[in-house]
């Protein structure tokens, strides 16, 4: 991402999320639903529930709300079954593309995935096709102008993998899954919020697009993010600043 403004990239896509705030709400309550299924409603007990909770959180979802979530995916409440299903494939200009999609129909979520990228000119690959590009991590985003060395000193202490500052001043707090958790506390506690936190899949290596790929991957993108199905869209993808401002 050399040369380009990783702070105007997370901007947009906060703005992005920010006009999707309803598909966001359905999106937060089924992850806590499956991670709850999958390691019981115990958040001190379960980093994946409390991670979701976390998130679920940040974004206003209301407490019952989520309550209620935890209890359904940890089955004592009735609801749907929802099961985890990662898809990948290449989009156009052959971009690297991973769809994670929780779902209580697999023919349809399959059919809508495929669809979305036969459209756009791309193809849905096998398992693994692309996965290999990817690597997971947690990572805790400062501003522009934030205290480096403060950030620095408590990110080591706690126990992230790495501290990286870009070009545009914005810096990177780079954790391994399941050291997020336990990095975000002690960063929050010894008193440096992020302005941004999440669990991610980052590509090794970023394709770079010009002006007109890159409207091309972005309405891809754009309409995989719609399907009710889809939860999360990762791509290598090095959209230029013209097209994200």
């Amino acid at each position: 991402m050399a040369g380009h403004s990783k702070w105007a990239n997370i901007q947009h896509r906060k703005k992005a999320q920010d006009a999707k705030r309803g598909k966001l709400f359905t999106r937060l309550i089924r992850e806590v639903m499956i991670a709850a299924k999958a390691g019981g409603s115990d958040l001190n007990n379960n980093p994946s529930l409390r991670g979701a909770v976390d998130k679920a959180k940040a974004q206003s979802v209301p407490k019952d709300v989520i309550d209620r979530a935890i209890k359904r995916g940890a089955g004592e409440l009735d609801g749907s079954d929802y099961e985890e299903i990662r898809y990948e494939g290449y989009g156009p200009s052959g971009v690297a593309i991973i769809v994670d999609c929780l779902t209580d129909n697999r023919n349809r979520t399959v059919g809508e995935v495929r669809h979305a990228f036969t459209k756009a000119g791309g193809n849905l690959g096998q398992g693994g096709s692309v996965a290999f590009m990817f690597s997971s991590l947690g990572v805790l985003t400062y501003a522009p102008g934030s205290d480096e060395d403060a950030i620095m000193e408590a990110a080591l202490d706690a126990g992230a993998d790495d501290v990286v500052t870009e070009d545009d001043g914005l810096i990177e707090v780079l954790t391994a899954p399941e050291d997020y958790i336990k990095v975000k506390e002690a960063m929050t506690a010894a008193g440096l919020e992020p302005v941004d936190a999440e669990l991610t899949m980052r590509a090794s290596n970023n394709s770079e697009l010009n002006i007109e790929d890159g409207e091309k991957v972005m309405r891809l993108i754009d309409t995989l993010e719609e399907l009710d199905d889809v939860q999360e869209v990762f791509s290598n993808a090095d959209f230029p600043d013209e097209l994200m401002q």
